[in-house]
């Protein structure tokens, strides 16, 4: 279809200011631009139309296009269109008649309308949604004078901290205002370090110490408690997926853990499995999520499913930091418009966005300008052009209106009109930096004006935000109207979704199904066939009859005992560290308990990594002619299993001690090294004010059970002790390491 072509289909629609003409079919003899889903499919090698029927002719007639009246009937209850910009089920965005809107390199004109040709994949999205569950109850967040400090370490003149008793408090958030309720979408716009991700997180009860914040935040005029948790959907900048799982898997693994018990197993799943549709993943839903080693979906793809994690539980409030980050325009355009859609289906939806485009930006409702901490502006996002207008910043040429608010919060002031007080003030600093550079002296950057345009914006803001408090918003008078029943939503009673042995078992598949493919990577199984396979060739038939034999069969015992206690050890201390940010963000949304998280953990790995143990002495027994019978083969088996369980402990209890890969690595070797020399292989006597380290080295009653094991009492003469208390000693070491692991856990208060 050519150019001219699709301006007259446009034409011929009244939402575009044409006159209907008329075609075949139907009563009125007119096309209906919109077609059911069914038909989409049966017609997706045709050329579809590119107009539309208005959204105000749907809402007065929704019958008669086919359309549900019940959804847009819940669209005007909840307030969705608070900028009076309609609400379309598609991307289109209709400025009405009257309003400045400037383009993305176009001209500035008084009657603009932008018209996205959507694919089936929004279309089907559209339709998905139409269908989603009740809406949510309506939570109305309010925040008023919010600040936030940190400390900040005085550092000694070499750089360090360590030892400095005094510290200063930064101030990150001044005194920051604002409001949110069902249906709207709050956009919070700001450069890089402004304070937007620490207001996002303060807000979303990520920061409750009230030693760092101080300030009014109520919802439902009730202050922030536990019991919101699972009102509260919160996305973090960084997608925290686990790579392995695809994306059904995750999304059903989410379903599982934050549905509550009223709900079937098998409910859940179709839960999960109408999110997947509602989001337009199916076409990925059997793709591995991936990571940047690991191809996988993509990045807007992942993003999705970071959202369908929290809108699972139907949240009330739905926190995003930087949703669009990292996408490209088209993807980030989707995801606005997906966060749009949700808001406006009774949610109220809060997300920082970096640089929007003009169209994503006429989908925010409401918008909250950060400079340095400071709020530059809040209102609505339709009125900021008009509001800076007003204040005397006008743009001189076409420009994005995300960019002209990101340059005043910025302090740039290319391509833009000044007030007049400012403008004064150009001129002197432009007539300086002249005089300056005559005499060669250094000249005045222009930036020097940056400081005073901020602070000019912080004081205009704070006489604008007195006006919006006391001009009460229709919304808000609708909510004091149903305080009780809202007060009563969020002071519901914290309880778990799911029972403890139920959230053990799904986090253990979980696990298991995510580390399966390290373990059982070729790379490993590998690693461990070759390993028994040279020590089988080293030690080939060896005997015992002579103390020379004896001596070289006790080394492939203590062997066998470090390498067992090895490498269990240093693949458990990458565990927690490498974790921690899934546990961080799941403990915050209340889906598990601790200590079922931490069961699970190390448990799911045991059936793995005792298989391959299992082989390794298969493969090494027969060929170094061990001690032959059924009964020291299964002694030798279960000793090595004991053996890989204690040294997982100690993994795990240095990894969740330490949290930190690399130092936890460093201090592992110096504790294997020690473990290993003290195992009674190399030195037998050990002077008494270090040979306390042979009694807590899981190696050295390895080595003693297996020496029981292939000898006789007669050959033991260098050994003290029976093989009893080594065998108890191993299993106190695998319940007294976890223990202390888990502790450790508790004290970093991962439990947000």
């Amino acid at each position: 279809m050519s150019l001219e072509d699709q301006r007259l289909s446009i034409d011929d629609y009244p939402s575009f200011g044409g006159t209907p003409r008329r075609l075949g079919g139907g009563a009125d003899g007119l096309e209906a631009p919109r077609r059911s889903i069914s038909a989409l499919v049966k017609g997706l090698g045709r050329q579809r139309p590119s107009g539309r029927l208005s959204d105000a002719d749907e809402l007065k007639e929704p019958h008669a296009h086919g359309m549900g009246a019940g959804f847009y009937e819940e669209i005007r209850r909840s307030n969705a269109s608070p900028l009076n910009v309609p609400f379309s089920l598609g991307a289109a965005v209709q400025v009405s008649e009257g309003d400045l809107c400037y383009g993305d390199g176009g001209d500035a004109a008084n009657k603009a309308t932008s018209h996205v040709d959507e694919s089936y994949l929004d279309e089907y999205m559209d339709f998905e949604m139409e269908k989603d569950v009740n809406p949510p109850e309506s939570i109305y967040l309010q925040f008023d004078a919010v600040k936030y400090n940190v400390v900040v370490k005085k550092t000694n003149k070499w750089g360090c901290a360590w030892g400095m008793k005094t510290a200063t408090e930064k101030e990150i958030l001044h005194g920051i205002s604002g409001s949110v309720g069902a249906g709207e979408m709050l956009a919070m716009m700001g450069p890089s370090g402004s304070g937007k991700t620490t207001l996002l997180n303060v807000l979303g009860g990520r920061r409750t110490n009230p030693q760092w914040v101080s300030g009014s935040i109520l919802y439902n005029d009730v202050p922030y408690t536990k019991n919101l948790k699972r009102r509260i959907g919160f996305v973090t900048q960084d997608d925290v997926l686990f790579p392995h799982l695809t994306v059904r898997e995750t999304l059903v693994f989410s379903a599982l853990l934050r549905l509550p018990d009223k709900f079937r197993k098998d409910q859940k799943v179709e839960r999960a499995q109408a999110v997947l549709a509602q989001l337009g993943l199916q076409r990925c839903a059997d793709t591995i999520i991936g990571n940047q080693f690991l191809r996988g979906v993509s990045g807007g793809e992942r993003k999705r499913v970071c959202i369908g994690q929290e809108i699972l539980i139907n949240p009330s409030l739905l926190f995003l930091d930087e949703p669009t980050s990292g996408l490209d325009s088209t993807t980030a355009l989707r995801t606005i418009s997906l966060l749009h859609k949700l808001a406006h289906q009774g949610r109220a939806v809060m997300a920082t966005i970096h640089q929007p485009s003009s169209r994503a930006f006429h989908m925010f409702d409401k918008l909250i300008l950060l400079s340095e901490g400071f709020a530059t502006y809040f209102g609505k996002a339709k009125g900021a052009m008009t509001y800076f207008d007003s204040i005397g910043f006008t743009p001189l040429i076409p420009m994005n209106p995300a960019d002209f608010l990101l340059d005043l919060c910025s302090g740039n002031i290319n391509d833009m009109s000044l007030p007049p007080k400012l403008q004064q003030k150009h001129k002197n600093l432009s007539f300086k930096k002249q005089d300056n550079t005559v005499g060669n002296a250094p000249a005045t950057p222009r930036t020097l004006l940056a400081k005073d345009v901020k602070k000019y914006l912080v004081d205009c803001c704070e006489h604008q935000i007195s006006t919006w408090d006391r001009t009460k918003s229709l919304q808000n008078q609708k909510l004091k109207q149903n305080l009780k029943e809202l007060q009563a939503v969020v002071s519901e009673k914290r309880q778990w979704a799911t029972t403890w042995w139920d959230q053990f078992i799904i986090l253990f598949d979980r696990g298991f199904r995510e580390r399966r493919h390290e373990y059982m990577s070729w790379m490993r199984v590998l690693q461990m066939v070759l390993s028994a396979l040279l020590a089988g060739c080293l030690w080939w038939r060896s005997k015992h009859s002579t103390p020379n034999q004896l001596q070289d069969q006790e080394g492939l015992l203590f062997f066998i005992g470090v390498f067992w206690g090895y490498f269990p050890l240093f693949t458990a201390i990458f565990t927690f560290p490498l974790e921690r940010p899934i546990l961080t963000k799941e403990r915050a949304t209340d889906m598990y308990r601790l200590s079922a998280y931490f069961m699970a953990r190390t448990l799911s790995d045991l059936p793995i990594e005792l298989g391959l143990a299992v082989i390794f002495i298969i493969i090494i027994y027969f060929m170094t002619n061990l001690r032959h019978g059924f009964l020291p083969f299964m002694y030798t088996t279960l000793a090595v299993c004991l053996d890989v369980m204690a040294s997982q402990g100690v993994g795990f209890c240095i990894g969740a001690a330490i949290m930190d890969v690399q130092k936890a690595s460093t201090f592992a070797s110096v504790i294997v090294l020690a473990f290993m020399l003290a195992g009674g292989y190399f030195v037998q006597h050990i002077p008494p004010f270090i040979g306390w380290v042979k009694y807590i080295s899981f190696q050295s009653h390895t080595y003693k059970i297996l020496s029981y094991i292939q000898y006789d009492n007669a050959k033991l003469r260098g050994l003290h002790g029976g093989p009893t208390k080594s065998v108890l000693a191993l299993a106190i070491m695998v319940v007294a390491y976890r223990v202390v692991a888990y502790t450790a856990l508790r004290r970093m208060k991962i439990s947000a």
